[in-house]
């Protein structure tokens, strides 16, 4: 019987290939890690849109909808667990200004997403990428992280009015959404999750001949335990308890005991998708107010960040700040013409969810499959659980999530690499700017690379160099 060589194998087809791609970017690692790392977004997510849901009449059905299937897409195109996030500073000018209603919001969306957009398809945001030093992009994420983090303590500490933005108090210590509720969370997940994966390095051989073998198996990671809790959680499989989806599941139980009635403003059926009608006036304020301040954060923060995180993250599946710059630009293209906040990737997103054991594609899928559902079932009658939910336990998530994406910056391998990021951190935080850190920091870093100039390389050389070099 003659074999076949695997070298006559026919081609694949193109349309095949895609298939197979998408199977591949939607392959499930772990059920419950997948779908434990689907919450670790909703910590940013939820206040938000519940946000500007009770300030600005939001349609949260609509957002639901849209920001499902941008998960979805996303999910199967990338393969990671790439998050839909709101746009932060469009959210933060619509909480503060009354005057800043629906139709400049999504005038502000809708020209970002337009910038974007033609800065990814011209290839004017690879170009970017390229020559932002990677110093300067963890100074961000540094920044971006302890925000959220301190962000999530003062959910935790205050209690909160959502829709002004405020602390209204002392959160008291008992009660269903106390103090010692969100410390218990808090514990629970550092029990089951500890600090996150961390892998080690051991060689089969410990004589003369893993030398010989150095380039074989005896390079392959593995995590091991390190200490004796490690070994009884593997024991007793503990590493597969959903600990982020069982606080969220705890705070929706929660949110039903406070107030019992919540069932009855539920009401089924998905909410009226309607074209906004934007006015010239609205498109001027949209895009002064709203997308002015709006675009470096997006650049900075959900295209440049995120495909630095993602090639840390997930060795092999590097993406280029092309393609994340065109669907994000698409997203608010298409999406805020209908009502749907606007939307954007994000590295804290990214990192959050990177915590709670999203690995694939498969984890932002099921989170959008949910929103999406979620949606069309019970529409903008959802307000009303979203209203009770207890905030401390949004602020847990939000804090893991923070503190995921601020240890990415430990990576730098110098004094003045590390200089750059604590000059860019200190600027973003104090001024509560990243553009402005990001010029510092950037700023910084060129004056670095001047003083190398007497080694004998380009000032082109230093530049692309610069963590040898610095």
């Amino acid at each position: 019987m003659e074999h076949q060589n695997p070298s006559d194998e026919k081609p694949l087809t193109l349309p095949a290939k895609l298939l197979h791609q998408l199977r591949t970017n939607l392959l499930f690692n772990s059920k419950w890690a997948e779908l434990n790392g689907a919450m670790g977004d909703l910590g940013t997510y939820i206040p938000i849109i519940l946000a500007l849901t009770l300030a600005r009449d939001l349609n949260l059905g609509t957002t639901l909808i849209f920001t499902g299937i941008y998960n979805i897409i996303t999910g199967a195109i990338y393969g990671v667990p790439m998050p839909v996030q709101p746009m932060k500073s469009i959210a933060a000018v619509a909480l503060s200004n009354p005057d800043f209603g629906i139709p400049e919001i999504m005038a502000a969306g809708i020209l970002t997403g337009g910038v974007l957009f033609v800065l990814g398809v011209t290839g004017l945001m690879q170009l970017v990428y390229k020559l932002i030093p990677l110093s300067v992009v963890r100074g961000i994420q540094l920044a971006q992280g302890l925000s959220f983090a301190m962000t999530a303590v003062k959910y935790v500490r205050n209690i909160q009015n959502l829709p002004k933005s405020k602390s209204i108090g002392k959160r008291p210590w008992m009660g269903l959404d106390g103090l010692i509720l969100a410390l218990v969370c808090a514990c629970f997940i550092v029990v089951i999750n500890g600090a996150g994966e961390e892998q080690r390095t051991r060689n089969s051989n410990s004589n003369s001949d893993s030398i010989e073998n150095n380039t074989r198996e005896d390079q392959e990671q593995e995590i091991l335990p390190i200490n004796r809790f490690d070994k009884f959680k593997k024991k007793f499989k503990l590493v597969s308890i959903p600990s982020a989806f069982l606080v969220f599941l705890l705070g929706v139980v929660f949110a039903f005991v406070r107030k019992p009635k919540l069932v009855n403003d539920i009401h089924f059926g998905p909410s009226q998708i309607e074209v906004v009608r934007i006015t010239r006036r609205a498109w001027k304020d949209g895009f002064v107010k709203g997308t002015i301040p709006q675009l470096p954060l997006s650049v900075l923060n959900s295209v440049i960040a995120v495909c630095k995180l993602s090639s840390d993250l997930f060795p092999g599946k590097d993406f280029t700040a092309t393609s994340v710059s065109v669907t994000v630009g698409l997203m608010n293209v298409v999406g805020c013409w209908f009502g749907a906040m606007p939307c954007c990737h994000g590295a804290g997103g990214l990192a959050g969810q990177y915590k709670f054991g999203g690995r694939s594609g498969a984890c932002v899928a099921i989170l959008g499959a949910c929103k999406s559902t979620l949606g069309l079932v019970m529409g903008t009658s959802l307000v009303a659980i979203l209203s009770e939910f207890p905030v401390g336990v949004l602020g847990v998530l939000l804090l893991f999530a923070g503190i995921e994406l601020a240890i990415t910056s430990r990576d730098m391998r110098s004094k003045e690499e590390s200089f750059v990021v604590l000059v860019c951190t200190a600027v973003s935080l104090v001024g509560s700017s990243a553009a402005l850190g990001f010029v510092c920091g950037f700023f910084v870093y060129g004056v670095l690379c001047l003083r190398k100039l007497g080694s004998g390389k380009s000032f082109s050389e230093i530049w692309m160099n610069g963590s040898e070099t610095l």
